[in-house]
C-alpha cells in the first residue's frame, strides 16, 4: 500500500427504529424501538444538550461494574422482556432473477447482563455495503462472518443472496441468531450456524481446501471460545487473518473488519488488513463507524474499520 486509503466516517442514517438522543458527560441516551436507555460512553467527552429531565425519563440505565461490559440494568419504567425491531434492507431480486426479496431484516432485542441490547446499530453500513458485490456476483456467493453475534451481518449478506456461514462461540448468541432468522423472513436461505472457536474453525476450513468469495470478521476485545480458547485482539488478530487469507477464494468480494474498544487506529487496521489482500487487486478504505446525535448533530465515533473489496 503505497498510499494510505481514504479515511471515512461511515455514518449509519438510515434507521427508523433506532436514534442516538444525546450524549455527553461519559453517557449516551439512546432509543431501540419504543424505549430510551442510558448506556455508558467513554467518546462522549462534551457536555449533553438535553435538559436533565430528558435523561431521567429513559426507560433504564445500566450502571457497570468494572471496565468491561459488565454491570447491570437499573429500570425505572416497566419494559418488556425482548421486542422486535427492524432495519430497511434495499429490496434486491433473488438469485434467478425471481421476485423481490426481504425488505426488512427483523430481529429480537432486549437488556442483557452485558451493556449491548442484541444489535450494534452502527455496524449497519456494513450491511449496505455487502448488499451489490453480493449481488452482482452471480448465484450464491459464499460468505463468512466470524464472531457472527445475533446474526445481523448474516442475516444482511442471504437477504442479498450468499450462501452463508455463521461462526461465534457463544451458543446463546447463535440461538439468538436463528431466532432473527426466522423473525426476517429467511429460513429458506442457506445458512449455516456454528458454535465454535473463530482461529480454530478457519484453521479447520483451510485444511479441507473450502474457500470463501467474502468475509465479515467482528473480532472483541477479549473473549473466550467455547473450550476456553483466549482471544485477545492485539495477539489474536494477525494470526487469524493469516489464516483467513488461505481460505479465499481466487477473486474475493471483500473483507470486512470491525474493531471495537481498543486503542487502536484504522490505520493499524487498514494495513494488516492490506498485508492480508496484497496478491489480490482491489480497493482498501478505513474510518470509524459514527452515529449522528440528534439533538445537537454531532457525530460519535463507535468503531474503528477497515474493508477491502474488489
Amino acid at each position: 500500500m503505497s498510499i494510505f486509503p481514504p479515511f471515512t466516517l461511515l455514518e449509519a442514517s438510515r434507521w427508523q427504529d433506532y436514534e442516538l438522543l444525546d450524549s455527553g458527560n461519559g453517557l449516551k441516551l439512546e432509543r431501540f424501538g419504543r424505549y430510551a436507555f442510558v448506556r455508558p460512553e467513554s467518546q462522549a467527552m462534551w457536555s449533553r444538550a438535553l435538559p436533565q429531565s430528558e435523561w431521567e425519563n429513559a426507560h433504564g440505565v445500566f450502571i457497570p461494574t468494572g471496565e468491561e461490559s459488565g454491570g447491570h440494568w437499573k429500570l425505572r419504567k416497566k419494559v418488556d422482556e425482548q421486542w422486535v425491531m427492524s432495519y430497511p434492507l434495499t429490496p434486491t431480486p433473488l438469485p434467478g432473477g425471481e421476485g423481490q426479496g426481504v425488505r426488512d431484516l427483523r430481529f429480537k432485542v432486549m437488556t442483557t447482563p452485558g451493556r449491548h441490547l442484541g444489535v450494534f446499530p452502527e455496524v449497519a453500513p456494513h450491511w449496505d455495503f455487502m448488499a451489490e458485490p453480493i449481488q452482482k456476483a452471480g448465484p450464491r456467493p459464499n460468505i463468512l462472518n466470524l464472531f457472527g453475534y445475533t446474526g445481523l451481518a448474516t442475516l444482511a449478506a442471504a437477504a442479498a443472496g450468499a450462501s452463508v456461514t455463521h461462526v461465534d462461540a457463544s451458543k446463546k448468541s447463535v440461538s439468538w441468531a436463528r431466532e432473527n432468522q426466522e423473525l426476517s423472513g429467511l429460513s429458506d436461505r442457506p445458512i449455516r450456524w456454528i458454535v465454535e472457536d473463530a482461529l480454530k474453525y478457519v484453521q479447520r476450513e483451510a485444511k479441507r481446501g473450502v474457500k470463501y468469495d467474502g468475509v465479515i470478521l467482528d473480532p472483541p476485545k477479549f473473549g473466550r471460545g467455547p473450550k476456553g480458547e483466549v482471544w485477545e485482539v492485539y495477539k489474536s488478530l494477525p494470526n487469524l487473518l493469516n489464516e483467513i487469507r488461505k481460505c479465499l477464494s481466487d477473486r474475493p468480494l471483500f473483507v470486512i473488519v470491525t474493531v471495537y474498544a481498543v486503542r487502536s487506529s484504522a490505520i493499524h487496521i487498514a494495513q494488516a488488513l492490506d498485508e492480508m489482500m496484497n496478491k489480490y487487486k482491489g480497493t482498501l478504505d478505513s474510518g470509524e463507524l459514527v452515529t449522528r446525535e440528534k439533538s445537537a448533530n454531532r457525530l460519535l465515533s463507535q468503531a474503528v474499520y477497515a474493508r477491502w473489496s474488489k
